[in-house]
């Protein structure tokens, strides 16, 4: 069974304790109420005999032997009582539990206008990402506990905003001073591998170096989108993103390209950056004789389609996490590791996601949906 929300539990409560309350008020009205009324007999007596012995002392009083009168005035009076004492009853009953629906009415909005902050803070929770820390609740009124949290909250955000912009610019500034020294490297031992009389051994070598020196770029390189992406957008600018697609799919011989004219609000060089490493992912994880299909549509924005092994359900989503390659042919070391990473982060910086599943015959489908 599904728990109760906080707000059905409080309304739940607000309509107990009211009809707990007006219980326990019926009980004591109609114990008031009976204790009240005299008893049939002695009001009976009161009535029938006062008047005929107006102004005779209680002590010299007479015995009056009662009579078949006397006998149904009691009885009326008893019936009388008891209508009385039930329609008291029943009246508040049915008007206790009129008032009761009614209170779980108005206990259900005043639930939800004090659960109204609480909500501002899950829905300010919810818009939140690595990319876009700058949002805050600013809870005004008074200074209680919803106020409170709503601060604590704030101020939790400051500090993740602050700790999140250190963490970024030392991954930029870190990978922005390691190109110098990588290029440095990268022209010395091309420098070395000029000769003629180069050894054989110290040829292999060389060019096992310039290739881990080139993968370490790219590496750095990919660190520094990354990064740029992570920090969001300063400005947008509008692109046609089926132009892009066409653009960068002309050095990428036999890709097929169906688009409609698309505009996004976005960075273009960012843009340019996701479209080539979906389809640079798509193509070199391809299978000998596969295709690989892209898509420009108004919904979703961009779908990238190849054919390629078989990968299971449960790992796709892994497969954006930096540094991440999948098993079999996702090992390959001309990359960096950051391609689909970069591809979510610059989605995320445009204010969109991107997502991927897997194809049952092989390869993957990657989708970017795009305001």
């Amino acid at each position: 069974m599904r728990p109760l929300s906080v707000r059905a539990r409080l309304t739940a409560l607000y309509g107990g304790m009211f009809l707990l309350s007006g219980i326990v008020l019926v009980v004591i009205v109609y114990l008031l109420v009976s204790q009240t009324l005299p008893s049939p007999a002695s009001f009976a007596d009161t009535v029938m005999q006062v008047p005929a012995y107006l102004g005779t002392p209680a002590d010299t009083v007479p015995a009056v032997p009662a009579t078949p009168m006397d006998t149904k005035v009691i009885d009326s009076l008893a019936a009388y009582r008891s209508s009385t004492l039930t329609t008291l009853l029943v009246q508040s009953g049915a008007a206790l539990l009129i008032t009761a629906a009614l209170a779980v009415v108005l206990g259900w909005f005043v639930a939800r206008r004090v659960l109204r902050p609480l909500h501002d803070i899950t829905a300010t929770a919810r818009r939140l990402g690595a990319e876009d820390l700058g949002r805050r609740i600013k809870l005004v009124g008074p200074e209680d506990e919803l106020k409170e949290l709503a601060d604590t909250f704030d101020g939790m955000l400051d500090r993740l905003s602050g700790s999140f912009d250190s963490q970024r610019r030392f991954v930029a500034n870190a990978s922005h001073e390691l190109r110098t020294p990588l290029a440095l490297q990268r022209t010395l031992i091309e420098v070395a591998l000029l000769g003629d009389d180069v050894p054989a051994q110290t040829r292999l070598l060389g060019t096992r170096l310039l290739d881990a020196n080139a993968r370490t770029e790219r590496v750095l390189e990919g660190l520094l989108v990354l990064a740029r992406s992570d920090r969001g957008l300063a400005d947008r600018t509008p692109v046609r993103l089926d132009h892009l697609v066409e653009t960068v799919v002309e050095g990428f011989p036999g890709v097929e390209v169906v688009a409609v004219p698309r505009t996004v609000a976005g960075d273009p060089v960012l843009l340019e950056r996701l479209i080539v490493n979906l389809i640079d992912n798509a193509v070199t994880y391809n299978r000998p004789g596969g295709w690989v299909r892209v898509e420009v549509a108004d919904t979703p924005a961009l779908v990238v389609r190849n054919t390629g092994p078989v990968i299971e359900e449960s790992t796709v989503d892994a497969l954006f996490e930096p540094f991440h390659r999948g098993p079999g042919d996702r090992t390959d070391s001309a990359h960096s590791g950051l391609g689909l990473s970069i591809v979510r982060s610059v989605a995320a910086a445009h204010g969109g996601r991107a997502s991927a599943q897997a194809r049952a015959d092989g390869g993957l489908e990657v989708t970017v949906r795009l305001p």
